[in-house]
């Protein structure tokens, strides 16, 4: 069957089901295979529940004429997104890099939300399955959609590009996260890079960090609206075109975003200046490494011509969730969890700003930084040394890599040994900063502290 027959089909059943235990009415299946499960098993059951049509690339499966046979699901899953994004063209504005793009995504889109009907990732839906179940529920109605784009290979994003064909892009930072997939710390910047790549060569807008040298180094030849340190902010009353060498807005003749972090104690509140114009936000974000995001989210709200007073209410009403720069008070203890994802860049600074913060007594838990590759033994014990160097009163590590290291801290093997310690070495009063990656699940053992 042809994509654009596929895409007749589609319209008439408009919802994209890949999991047979959640199969909507009226709804298209699409036996998709995984490590431990083959969907063509699960066609039958699909339609049994509800589907119309189930997509499958195994004949011995298909028996009668609501099996579509296709040589590989996955790809017809990507290419029919692919032709209903290209035959919608609504804007996409996609956004990747290693730390904090879930954050920038969930940020961008409560700006814009203000004012457009928009379509953005759900949770982190962010990777060749999600992207193009995303952009399948695209509506005529969307005028804006905001697609997260995740990789751990290179190649991947430039492939998501394909699929998602963005017309702007943010990528928030690059550094040392999955390892394993990259290679190198220059292999992370060469996939983060596919988006400028892409965006280069369908002459694109970007949203870009100013003083972030690695991107700027991958930047060059893109058309680009920044934002950056206030410390380098424009000039009130002067030619801003002269003053400083950052882009305009074409249309509106906005200059560059400026801020800073006005306060991060207990929760990040920032300034930023726009055209002469100053403003403060505080934010339901924990950290000071959160400035580049919500900038990230104003730029973009500028741009598409969003109020400056929607902006800061937008920013400032959003809460964040599922473990991410959360701050969360129990019975006995402020905690700040942060442990759906960590690598060493997001490690660092999220124990710098920890440090920094005027709390006593201070408590860190931290869980293994998976997908390191070779280089997971040396990155653990170097993080082990800006631990030594911080003086916390307290600190417990949980995790193979960790354990690995030999080091003197008190160190479980997984987050259930961990848990128990806690239940018979009870914290109490203390200030607490849990993070590490998602699969090490210190989120279980939240409930002891």
């Amino acid at each position: 069957m042809q994509i654009s027959e596929l895409y007749q089909l589609y319209q008439q059943y408009p919802v994209v089901c890949t999991d047979s235990r959640n199969c909507l009415p009226d709804s298209l299946f699409f036996a998709l295979k995984g490590d431990t499960f083959d969907g063509n098993f699960f066609a039958e059951k699909a339609l049994h529940t509800g589907c119309t049509y189930a997509v499958v690339d195994n004949p011995a499966v298909r028996k009668d004429n609501r099996y579509i046979l296709v040589d590989d699901v996955l790809q017809t899953l990507q290419r029919l997104a692919a032709y209903h994004r290209q035959m919608l063209q609504t804007p996409v504005i996609a956004i990747t890099g290693t730390n904090g793009k879930t954050t920038t995504k969930e940020l961008v889109a409560a700006v814009l939300a203000t004012k457009y009907q928009l379509l953005y990732t759900s949770g982190n839906l962010n990777n060749h399955i999600g992207v193009p179940v995303t952009l399948l529920r695209l509506k005529p109605e969307h005028e804006i959609a905001v697609i997260e784009m995740g990789a751990n290979h290179i190649g991947e994003i430039a492939a998501l590009c394909r699929i998602a064909q963005p017309n702007y892009g943010i990528i928030t930072n690059v550094g040392l996260a999955h390892l394993e997939g990259f290679g190198s710390f220059e292999g992370v910047i060469r996939a983060k890079g596919e988006l400028y790549d892409y965006l280069r060569e369908t002459k694109g807008q970007i949203f870009i960090h100013r003083d972030n040298p690695y991107l700027q180094s991958i930047a060059a030849g893109l058309n680009q609206i920044t934002y950056g340190e206030s410390q380098a902010s424009f000039v009130a009353g002067q030619d801003q075109k002269q003053q400083q060498p950052y882009p305009i807005h074409p249309e509106s003749n906005t200059p560059c975003v400026a801020g800073r972090a006005e306060r991060s104690h207990p929760l990040l509140c920032v300034e930023w200046e726009n055209a002469g114009a100053y403003h403060s936000v505080p934010t339901q974000l924990v950290g000071t490494y959160n400035l580049w995001n919500v900038l990230a989210a104003i730029a973009v709200g500028l741009y598409f011509n969003v109020p400056a007073e929607e902006i800061n209410r937008a920013i400032s009403e959003y809460i964040p969730s599922n473990n991410r720069s959360q701050l969360k008070k129990t019975a006995h203890n402020e905690l700040i969890i942060d442990a759906y994802n960590a690598n060493p860049s997001s490690m660092e600074v999220a124990l710098s700003n920890f440090a920094a913060l005027p709390a006593t007594p201070k408590a860190v838990i931290l869980g293994d930084m998976l997908e390191l590759g070779t280089e997971s033994l040396s990155l653990h014990t170097r993080l082990l040394e800006k631990i030594n160097s911080y003086n916390f009163d307290t600190v417990l590590l949980c995790g193979q890599q960790f354990t690995a290291t030999g080091t003197f801290y008190p160190c479980f093997p997984d987050v259930e040994a961990l848990s128990q310690h806690l239940i018979s070495h009870p914290l109490q009063g203390f200030h607490i900063l849990v993070k590490g990656s998602h699969g090490i699940h210190l989120e279980k053992m939240i409930d002891y502290l």
